[in-house]
């Protein structure tokens, strides 16, 4: 390949197969100095795989990586971070015993001026950057997901990386933060750093990245200028087609009240909260992190405990104590967590479909295998879950297919109650729009759906009302007609 200065890394031609699939085949990439580059997919285009070869963490089978003008061929991480290339992973990858400064050098304990003393100063200093009061000494495990994000930040950001791979960044931090975090993009552009930025969401895209290369399917679709493409061209770049309308039209009449919540409240977390869902609707919860919309439907859901307030479903009032008592009543819950609550990894599709209506499927304590089986199969059919076969481990899965086994799992309870929180995070446009269908599906048959998001779009594409929550308590309760991103904004951030 023909070396250009101009670039700090070029790809030409990486391929990588595993047990004979092919994950990337003649990848190509092309960077520049003091640039935020988006490499854009669906999940299982080989966004990932792509970065755990130019981290060291995985070897291509073929192809070449050249780094400031010489062939890459490090076989560790360790020889990564030495050459000038870092990355922030979206799964956290921290020790929660240690303290958030050693967390940040974490592998350079042994640097004879990185005593103590200098590394919490140091760390301190990072994190201030970033607009983050954290003691330095405090242990990770005491920090929430947001915080040890950005944490993960600022020990990328220590290592005084040349390239600094984001994957997914902003999947657990605020607004606020957010834009911490593109101020220092902007300041690391400013001094020559590359950053490699992978996001799903377009927003952020059109914000931050200067180019954007895409692949498909594990093969290179094309490079292009931020500004030289639209978001309905992107977006059929990435799936192979087009996706005439992400948000599909609501066409279901709304009926009775489902659920009703009165003057629901919880010390510290939410107050006063009040609000109804019809059949038919989908009520969309809007706010900045630590609003308290999740904590209202873990309450809702019997998660947790609320100090006063009244549920009501379909005009009576209940009493729900715990996730069995709202399953029972007609409740459903997919929670934020898909990966540590919604399913277990290491069983197949099928087990994870079922699991919360086993009894159906038992006979004097022995499992029906083929009663399983027939749910499994029309609840695959019916969400279409593009898995290998229902006996195919749910790790195994792309993030939207994991989020639709997980709905799967919870309409096995037949609810008339749903509610979704975050039910998009971390998926790709493609999945994003079969989610939206289903959402529509599922208020078409008459249930009422509660959607958390902090997504705006998704919020005003999805919602036929929104109850804007700041600081735990309700602020407004929006119309679709009278909702917009920045009266949303206006409410959320209402002191």
């Amino acid at each position: 390949m023909t070396l250009n200065p101009d670039y700090i890394l070029q790809v030409s031609n990486l391929t990588k197969s595993f047990s004979g699939i092919k994950a990337l085949e003649g990848v190509q990439l092309n960077v520049r100095r003091g640039e935020v580059h988006a490499i854009m997919g669906e999940n299982g285009a080989g966004k990932s795989t792509f970065m755990k070869i130019l981290m060291g963490l995985l070897q291509a089978d073929a192809g070449q990586v050249f780094f400031e003008g010489e062939e890459l061929r490090h076989s560790s991480v360790h020889e990564a971070l030495k050459r000038g290339i870092s990355m922030i992973h979206q799964e956290i990858l921290m020790v929660p015993e240690l303290t958030v400064a050693q967390n940040i050098f974490l592998g350079r304990e042994n640097t004879p001026w990185l005593k103590d003393h200098v590394r919490e100063q140091e760390a301190a200093e990072l994190l201030t950057q970033l607009g983050m009061k954290l003691n330095p000494r405090t242990k990770m495990k005491y920090l929430s997901v947001a915080e040890m994000q950005m944490v993960e930040i600022a020990k990328a950001i220590s290592n005084n990386a040349k390239v600094i791979i984001m994957d997914e960044p902003t999947s657990a931090i605020s607004d606020k933060e957010v834009d911490a975090l593109f101020k220092i993009i902007r300041d690391l552009k400013a001094q020559g750093v590359a950053i490699l930025y992978i996001s799903h969401k377009m927003n952020e895209i059109y914000e931050i990245t200067d180019t954007i290369t895409v692949l498909r399917d594990g093969k290179y679709i094309g490079t292009k200028s931020t500004k030289d493409i639209d978001n309905k061209h992107l977006i059929a770049m990435m799936v192979g087609r087009e996706i005439e309308s992400l948000f599909p039209l609501a066409l279901a009449s709304k009926g009775e009240v489902l659920l009703e919540v009165k003057n629901l409240s919880s010390k510290g977390k939410f107050e006063d909260i009040s609000f109804e869902v019809k059949a038919g609707e989908v009520l969309g919860l809007a706010g900045l992190m630590g609003a308290g919309r999740t904590e209202i439907a873990r309450a809702i859901f019997g998660l947790d405990a609320f100090d006063g307030g009244e549920v009501w479903l379909k005009g009576e009032k209940v009493t729900i104590k715990s996730p069995q008592e709202a399953i029972k009543a007609g409740i459903g819950y997919v929670s934020e967590d898909r990966k540590g609550l919604g399913f277990i990894p290491g069983l197949s599709v099928k087990q994870n479909i079922t699991l919360s209506s086993l009894r159906r499927h038992s006979k004097r304590g022995l499992l029906q295998s083929k009663s399983e089986e027939e749910i499994a199969n029309r609840t695959i059919s019916e969400l279409k879950i593009k898995a290998s076969s229902m006996e195919q481990k749910v790790r195994y899965l792309s993030g939207g297919n994991q989020q639709k086994v997980v709905i799967g799992k919870v309409l096995q309870a037949s609810p008339e109650v749903v509610i979704l929180d975050e039910p998009t995070r971390g998926i790709d446009i493609g999945a994003k729009s079969e989610i939206y269908k289903l959402i529509r599906d599922l208020t078409a048959r008459g249930m009422a759906v509660v959607m958390i998001s902090s997504e705006l779009p998704e919020i005003l594409g999805m919602s036929d009302r929104i109850l804007v929550l700041s600081q735990g308590k309700q602020t407004a309760l929006l119309n679709k007609e009278e909702a917009s991103q920045e009266t949303i904004m206006r409410y959320a951030m209402h002191e």
